[in-house]
Protein backbone atom coordinates (compact mmCIF):
# COMPACT_ATOMS: atom_id res chain seq x y z
CA UNK A 1 0.00 0.00 0.00
CA UNK A 2 0.54 3.70 -0.49
CA UNK A 3 3.33 5.50 2.28
CA UNK A 4 1.49 7.21 4.61
CA UNK A 5 1.32 11.08 3.70
CA UNK A 6 -0.11 13.92 6.02
CA UNK A 7 -0.51 17.86 4.39
CA UNK A 8 -0.82 20.61 5.96
CA UNK A 9 -4.34 22.68 4.16
CA UNK A 10 -4.02 26.56 4.22
CA UNK A 11 -6.21 27.57 6.23
CA UNK A 12 -7.78 24.26 6.89
CA UNK A 13 -7.50 20.44 7.58
CA UNK A 14 -4.75 17.93 7.76
CA UNK A 15 -5.00 15.56 4.79
CA UNK A 16 -4.20 11.94 5.57
CA UNK A 17 -3.76 9.59 2.80
CA UNK A 18 -1.91 6.18 2.32
CA UNK A 19 -1.85 3.26 4.54
CA UNK A 20 -2.63 4.79 8.45
CA UNK A 21 -4.54 3.64 11.02
CA UNK A 22 -6.62 5.95 13.40
CA UNK A 23 -7.18 5.20 17.02
CA UNK A 24 -7.81 6.82 19.69
CA UNK A 25 -5.89 7.23 23.41
CA UNK A 26 -7.67 3.45 24.27
CA UNK A 27 -6.58 1.84 21.31
CA UNK A 28 -10.11 2.18 19.71
CA UNK A 29 -9.87 1.98 15.78
CA UNK A 30 -11.62 4.84 13.83
CA UNK A 31 -13.35 3.69 10.84
CA UNK A 32 -11.69 5.78 7.61
CA UNK A 33 -11.69 6.00 4.07
CA UNK A 34 -8.42 5.71 1.89
CA UNK A 35 -7.83 9.66 2.20
CA UNK A 36 -9.50 11.90 4.51
CA UNK A 37 -8.97 15.06 6.57
CA UNK A 38 -8.07 15.75 10.44
CA UNK A 39 -9.06 18.60 12.06
CA UNK A 40 -6.73 21.14 13.16
CA UNK A 41 -8.95 24.43 14.38
CA UNK A 42 -11.06 22.79 17.08
CA UNK A 43 -14.31 23.88 15.53
CA UNK A 44 -15.46 20.47 14.28
CA UNK A 45 -18.40 19.06 15.08
CA UNK A 46 -17.12 15.53 13.74
CA UNK A 47 -13.93 15.42 15.76
CA UNK A 48 -11.17 14.08 15.31
CA UNK A 49 -12.65 14.29 11.65
CA UNK A 50 -13.02 18.01 9.50
CA UNK A 51 -16.25 18.90 8.75
CA UNK A 52 -15.33 22.39 7.30
CA UNK A 53 -16.36 24.11 10.26
CA UNK A 54 -13.09 26.36 9.88
CA UNK A 55 -13.84 28.10 6.60
CA UNK A 56 -13.80 32.01 7.36
CA UNK A 57 -13.04 31.39 10.59
CA UNK A 58 -9.54 30.24 10.83
CA UNK A 59 -6.15 30.97 9.46
CA UNK A 60 -3.19 29.40 9.34
CA UNK A 61 -0.54 28.54 6.15
CA UNK A 62 2.34 26.57 7.34
CA UNK A 63 5.28 25.70 5.28
CA UNK A 64 8.18 23.27 5.94
CA UNK A 65 11.89 25.16 5.60
CA UNK A 66 13.17 24.25 2.36
CA UNK A 67 16.48 22.53 2.85
CA UNK A 68 18.63 22.85 -0.41
CA UNK A 69 21.00 20.42 -1.91
CA UNK A 70 24.75 21.20 -2.49
CA UNK A 71 24.03 22.38 -5.75
CA UNK A 72 21.75 25.23 -4.96
CA UNK A 73 23.80 26.25 -2.53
Amino acid sequence: MAKAQIKVMDNGSFKVSGDVELIDMDGNVFETKPVFSLCRCGQSQKMPFCDASHKGKFASCVRAEKVLDEEEK
